[in-house]
């Protein structure tokens, strides 16, 4: 299946930000509550809240991270 290269983006911050809420969501369900009775649909629920905010975060963040990160001298 080929995608046009414009999805690329959207692609690529889906990927990354959805396991990476996934693991926030379970560690910060057991952290919170332990494990007791249904804390894996808990974890799911607190996911499907964080992903959308943490998605339309990214956009915003990944400029200024890249902008910040061209400003730093690295030792090749």
């Amino acid at each position: 299946m080929k995608l046009n290269n414009r999805l690329r983006r959207y692609i690529n911050t889906a990927l990354i930000i959805g396991p990476m809420t996934l693991i926030m969501a379970f560690v910060g369900v057991l952290r919170n509550y332990g494990l007791v009775s249904g804390w894996i649909l808990k974890s799911f629920v607190t996911w499907f809240t964080m992903f959308p905010i943490a998605y339309v975060c990214a956009f915003f963040i990944i400029p200024i991270a890249n902008k910040v990160t061209a400003k730093i001298n690295f030792n090749d």
